[in-house]
């Protein structure tokens, strides 16, 4: 396994992060469990999850996921694990969270009690990496850097990252950082895919020249760069067939920009580049995003233990120059299918 540093940090991680958004809802622990081992036994050593998880999140079901997750890790040495979490972020924001009477800001009084939580949760006495969720567009950044340097001073935390987040944004968190003297933003977790390249368009010449690293989310288009959504299919089980049916309309507005007419013709060009490279087109996707340089691990999901095969093959699959090629050809006729 050839594992990546993070940023600047200490942390060095596997090229794959196992997401655990779906423990608690799509997963039951059983399955959960069984999904964790399975990571583990591969090499895998870096999870990601969040106060708000699992997912679509609900004030009812909000930190079960740290729940089922916590009690895996206490059977392993915490020391072999790297462990993420995540703060939600600005009520102000683009959800309302389902925590703490939706009120949350990223504030001293919200980040010590939102940390607290987690570390209660999990049962552990320190998290790795702890990231803003999405960002506060309200409280001052100085504020919220302070805030959060805070829990490294106190050694809750180890290191700090992002998530959701603009250029603009991170470039100012580590200006303020270095000027106060507080700790910096070694990483950012984005949406990036070969359905979504906006990472491109400013991200990733910050990450380059700061470095930063880029912690990719959604590298399989939440199940559409597999193909199972072409032809109009929604089967069964799936994200997005969940997501269309749901009472909540942000659900739908998210089906909706990820299974689209753009994206399932993209989708069709890549599932042809992968036949050619006799690869499953969920390899394909995964690799594609662990490529880059500026990216430290790709942040994988799953339901089922069957659905880790094809995504850890990826860990020995090296894309060539010319499916490189090939797939910025795709790109350039489907221009951010996504938006």
């Amino acid at each position: 396994m050839n594992y990546r540093y993070i940023g600047n940090s200490g942390l060095r991680v596997s090229p794959i992060c196992m997401g655990t958004m779906s423990f608690g809802t799509w997963s039951n622990k059983k399955a959960s469990f069984k999904i964790l081992e399975a990571a583990y036994n591969r090499g895998i050593n870096f999870f990601d999850t969040a106060e708000v998880y699992p997912v679509p999140p609900t004030p009812e079901l909000a930190g079960v996921t740290e729940e089922i997750f916590g009690e895996w890790v206490q059977t392993k040495p915490r020391d072999s694990l790297i462990i993420a979490t995540k703060v939600a972020g600005a009520a102000s924001g683009w959800i309302v969270p389902p925590v703490r009477s939706g009120l949350t800001a990223i504030d001293r009084h919200h980040v010590e009690a939102a940390v607290e939580g987690s570390l209660q949760r999990m049962k552990i006495d320190y998290i790795d990496l702890y990231q803003v969720h999405w960002p506060d567009t309200v409280v001052p950044i100085e504020e919220s850097m302070i805030a959060l340097d805070r829990l490294v001073q106190a050694g809750k935390v180890r290191y700090l990252g992002t998530s959701n987040e603009n250029a603009y944004g991170l470039t100012k968190a580590n200006t303020v950082a270095d000027y106060e003297g507080l700790s910096r933003l070694q990483s950012i977790q984005n949406n990036f895919s070969l359905l979504n390249r906006r990472f491109f368009d400013e991200l990733a010449n910050v990450c380059r020249q700061e470095n930063i690293s880029l912690l990719p989310y959604s590298p399989i288009g939440g199940g559409v760069l597999s193909g199972k959504y072409q032809n109009g299919q929604f089967p069964v089980n799936s994200r997005f067939s969940d997501y269309v049916k749901d009472s909540n309309s942000r659900q739908a507005e998210i089906a909706n920009r990820f299974v689209n007419e753009r994206t399932l013709a993209s989708t069709e060009k890549y599932l042809e580049i992968a036949k050619r490279a006799d690869i499953s087109p969920v390899t394909l996707a995964v690799a594609w995003s662990m490529h880059w340089d500026f990216v430290a691990s790709t942040i994988i999901g799953a339901r089922t233990v069957d659905q880790l095969g094809e995504a850890f093959a990826a860990l020995d699959f090296s894309l060539s120059d010319e499916i490189i090629e090939e797939c910025d050809e795709v790109h350039q006729q489907h221009l951010y299918p996504m938006g």
